[in-house]
This record gives structure tokens, sequence and C-alpha cells, in this order.
């Protein structure tokens, strides 16, 4: 096996056709057999999705086996080639919406695990409740919500097929959510262009206004708040407690 990517608690191997995702004590069995049913469920749709082969315990360590995709990540591609980023985003973008047009009915729904997060983030009552009201004032969608949608979790095969990777944080609900948790990624990479650049060019093709979306920010940077990252607690707590979004 080859070592091909490592963080937090995990380790990447390519063994292969197949690729080998290793997980530390840190994960719980519990957290790790619902990554591999998220994926199995979203495998039923229409979009391209790595297929996953199967869950062992290799050295001691409980372990998800996926098909190997071969190509370029789309984060890759928008480094390699800057000229082409505004294309790239449009294609990202499109992606997003098609992804958000399917339904997965078993999967479970986001809106409870925002209110989940937001218990338990450490914000005081009065602002936990104000979330929590301004979540529940949300449509009720059932849209496909992949929760970490970036362009490192897009994979372009040689022929231009995009597989989407990564579906542990996979929902279903409120599909400009998801997109507001993009745009938070984009912000917390400190990509402040690129992260404008998504927001008005999701809203435009979705035909969703802008100040719905910032509307969701609070909630999204509040439930961001539980990973408890100290060089991203200033930056989210002031999101959380923006007025203007009131």
């Amino acid at each position: 096996m080859e070592l091909i990517h490592e963080s937090a608690g995990k380790k990447l191997y390519r063994d292969g056709d197949k690729l080998i995702k290793s997980f530390d004590e840190s994960f719980s069995k519990a957290g790790i057999l619902n990554e591999a049913l998220n994926q199995a469920r979203v495998e039923e749709t229409s979009l391209h999705i790595p297929k996953v082969l199967g869950v062992e315990v290799i050295n001691g360590k409980w372990s998800l086996i996926w098909e190997f995709i071969e190509g370029d990540t789309l984060e890759d591609l928008m480094q390699k080639y800057p000229e082409k980023t505004d294309e790239y985003l449009e294609f990202f973008v499109d992606l997003q919406i098609k992804m958000s047009k399917e339904k997965v009915p078993l999967l479970g729904h986001l809106r409870d695990k925002m209110h989940a997060k937001i218990s338990a983030s450490g914000f005081p009552a009065t602002v936990r409740y104000d979330l929590h009201v301004r979540l529940d004032g949300l449509p009720r969608h059932n849209k496909l919500c992949h929760g970490d949608f970036q362009p490192s979790n897009v994979i372009i095969t040689k022929d231009g097929t995009p597989y989407i990777i990564d579906w542990s944080h996979a929902t279903q609900g409120n599909g400009s959510a998801d997109a507001a948790r993009t745009y938070l990624i984009f912000k917390l990479q400190k990509r402040e262009d690129l992260a404008e650049k998504y927001l008005h060019l999701f809203c435009k093709k979705t035909d969703t206004a802008i100040q719905y979306v910032q509307r969701i920010l609070p909630i999204v940077a509040a439930s961001q708040s539980v990973k408890k990252k100290p060089e991203e607690a200033e930056f989210l707590s002031s999101w959380v407690n923006v007025s203007d979004w009131q």
C-alpha cells in the first residue's frame, strides 16, 4: 500500500485500483460505519461517486475501502491553471446544483444536525435561541447536501468526468445551507475573492437572493465552531453575532 495523504486521525492509501481510508482510535466505529452507509446511499443517485467496496479492520484500525478514481482534483486544476479559475468555478457551481436536485430519503436531515450543533456550541443561551429560531424559519427542503463541498472534493478524470468524494457529512435538507457552508470554507481558507465570486454565481444560477444565504451564515458558523479550532474562533464568533444579518 502507498500512503498518499495524511490528516488528523486519518490516512489514505492506494492499493492498486482501491483507495483505503484508515482511521485512528479518535474516530468512533459508529461514525466510520455511518460514513460508509452515507456513501453507499449516495451511490444510488445519478452522480459519479466512488463505490464503497468494503469496511475492514486493517492493522488494527477500522478502514473504509473504495474504488480508486484516477484524476486531478478541481482544487489542483485551479492551482495549476489559475487563468481558468472562473471556468472551473462555473463548473463547480453547476455540479453543486446538479447534486442538490438529487433525493436520498434515507439520509439524516441537515436541520436536525444543525440544531444539535447549535446546542453544542459555546455561545450564550440568547444567541443559541436566536439561531434555533432562525433555523426553524428556513424552508424545509430534502435536497442532497454534501456538507463539505469544495474543489478538493471533486476529482476530474482524464475524460472530464467529475467524481464527488468525501460524503461523511452528507444529509438531506436546504441546498442554500450547503452553499453557505461552501462559502464559509472559502472564507476560512482566506480566499476572499473566490468566496464572493462563488456566492454571486451560485445565487445567480439558482435565482436565490444573496440576503437569503447570508441569513443562514450565522447558523453555519455556529455549527463550524463546535470543532473548537482556536484559529477560527474569533472569525466564527464575529459571524454568529453580526447584527447586519438579523
